[in-house]
């Protein structure tokens, strides 16, 4: 377990990161399918996923808050009773979940030769950007000429 007084003692608004810090060691983290999280370039991401023997109507992809859930489930067809000699193509339903950053947004996903590619990417908004402010010179007090008594 992390300690993480000092976070706390320089940091404010931390509280989110420290409670997945926390959670992320109490979890035991499913090792089916396997995949992998590529950085395309400094906003984008790519989440593959090995999901051989799904097809695209058997994957579900959702995202709540600033979690990504994948799930896949097969379908079972009536009728279809196959005899295995040896399986090794893992068959079973499975559900992965991500945290995501603020501002990342689900920009696609598309499946090819049994990769689930999901597409990534960063969006902060434009207020949030670091930005130059100009300094201007001061101006001059207006002076407002008036008659005098004779």
């Amino acid at each position: 377990m992390f300690d993480l007084t000092p976070l706390y003692r320089s940091t404010v608004g931390f509280d989110r990161l420290a409670q997945m810090l926390g959670e992320a060691n109490q979890f035991d983290t499913p090792t089916y399918p396997p995949y992998n999280i590529e950085r395309l370039s400094e906003d984008d991401y790519r989440i593959t996923m090995a999901v051989a023997g799904f097809g695209r109507d058997e994957i579900e992809i959702e995202v709540k808050e600033n979690t990504l859930r994948i799930s896949g489930a097969q379908v079972s067809v009536e009728g279809d009773s196959k005899e295995f000699l040896h399986q090794g193509i893992a068959a079973r339903n499975f559900e992965r979940q991500f945290q995501l950053a603020e501002h990342m947004i689900v920009v696609g996903a598309d499946m090819e030769n049994g990769l689930l590619h999901v597409t990534l990417k960063r969006e902060i908004p434009e207020a949030m950007k670091p930005r130059t402010i100009s300094i201007k010179a001061a101006q001059k007090p207006k002076v407002i000429e008036s008659k005098k008594a004779a």
